[in-house]
């Protein structure tokens, strides 16, 4: 397992949690001379994405992100992006939660299993900020914070080899490999299954400095080629034209990593069967996690460098539904397989008096003032970590 891969799986995940988000803040968008107080507007919009990217590449939540560390588990994980999405005035309930997370693993496992060499998964990344970017042109400040990611990124990921890309790459997939939630483009695409695993093209451009298939070459012991044989390849290749840039602003080539929600279109998510009979999810969820101790030590240095902004008021909180309807919202929150669901999360750990103190601290800094009638359950400044992910 690479100790590289935890940078480049947020930052990715995180770049297609905004794509969502941006794409149904504009479906539900009001025009501002019109809305209602628990309407949007194109200003709230604007406000939702730029508090969420300026949490999300505040400097010091960077720098513990980018220390050498292994993956924690998908609930960790699930738990930075649940108090990301809710850094700003939107609020999103458990199911609208759960599809979120959904349409982003399932987008970034997709890129990750079509990228042409292991070092492309760089440029994926490169494609979420760029477009990141995009959304933050007229916030200078967030802006730079953007930038000097992307030249974190550049410093310690330019240089690795295809061994240590291979490994990263390989880190992802075992992360990813019991997810396969079906979504409704990928299946219109015909890019992924009924069974929701994703269907691997067989033609298209071949990775950078390779050939086209189709030739065997035999060398002798001086490695003068000696023999040559042609074979059909069953595909459609084409050797790719250029390699994609790695600089701070360059042609990246590779599309992969791109806002797929540009073309507006509804994007649903659906259980496969083989993801409801997951054992090993079941387990994950039932049994006490070996890793516990170890997960709670690193979501308090990650969450301790994430820097939340405390509203100056009692000001309300807008709710945002990733389902078209709130009946639909509600039935997916009663028909999610139980074993799927993040609600719930069993860990044991000790009760530490000093770590109960530093994580109620950090959670401290997460507090943002909500009305009652918009989440069943409030955070108060003294809960601490566990108790936080028990109301997962």
């Amino acid at each position: 397992m690479s100790v590289r891969t935890l940078p480049l799986l947020f930052l990715n995940l995180g770049g297609e949690m905004l794509y969502v988000l941006d794409q149904r803040l504009r479906a539900q968008n009001i025009p501002g001379d019109k809305a209602r107080k628990d309407e949007w507007t194109e200003v709230d919009r604007k406000r939702v994405l730029n508090d969420i990217i300026s949490t999300m590449f505040n400097r010091k939540f960077m720098e513990e992100l980018f220390k050498p560390q292994d993956l924690y588990s998908k609930k960790a994980l699930r738990t930075v992006y649940d108090r990301l999405a809710h850094a700003s005035i939107m609020r999103l309930n458990q199911a609208s939660m759960d599809k979120l997370y959904d349409l982003m693993t399932m987008a970034f496992k997709y890129q990750v299993l079509l990228c042409p060499r292991p070092k492309d998964v760089l440029l994926v990344t490169f494609n979420h900020l760029d477009s990141i970017k995009g959304f933050i042109q007229d916030s200078p400040t967030i802006l730079h914070q953007v930038d000097e990611t992307s030249r974190q990124l550049t410093e310690i990921y330019g240089n690795l080899s295809a061994g240590e890309f291979q490994m990263i790459r390989q880190t992802l997939l075992t992360f990813f490999q019991d997810l396969h939630i079906r979504v409704s483009t990928f299946l219109k695409d015909k890019v992924q299954n009924s069974n929701g695993r994703f269907v691997l093209p067989v033609s298209g451009p071949v990775p950078w400095g390779t050939e086209v298939p189709g030739v065997i070459r035999l060398f002798n012991d001086k490695g003068e080629e000696v023999k040559k044989t042609e074979f059909k390849h069953g595909g459609n290749y084409v050797a790719a034209q250029k390699e994609g840039s790695f600089e701070l602003y360059g042609d990246r080539v590779l599309k992969l990593g791109t806002n797929m929600y540009s073309v507006n279109r509804p994007v649903e998510t659906h259980m496969s069967t083989t993801s409801k009979n997951l054992a090993s999810r079941t387990q994950e969820n039932i049994a006490p996690n070996p890793l516990a101790k170890e997960e709670l030590n690193f979501l308090a240095r990650l969450m301790g460098g994430m820097e939340i902004k405390k509203m100056s008021g009692p000001e309300p909180g807008f709710r945002l539904n990733l389902f078209t309807t709130d009946e639909e919202e509600e039935h997916a929150a009663l028909s999610r397989p139980e074993e799927l669901s993040y609600e719930v999360i069993n860990i044991q750990a000790t009760q530490d008096q000093q770590r109960n103190e530093e994580l109620a601290r950090i959670m401290g800094e997460f507090e943002i003032t909500e009305q009652p009638e918009i989440t069943e359950q409030s955070t108060s400044k003294g809960d601490d970590l566990l108790a936080m992910m028990d109301r997962l």
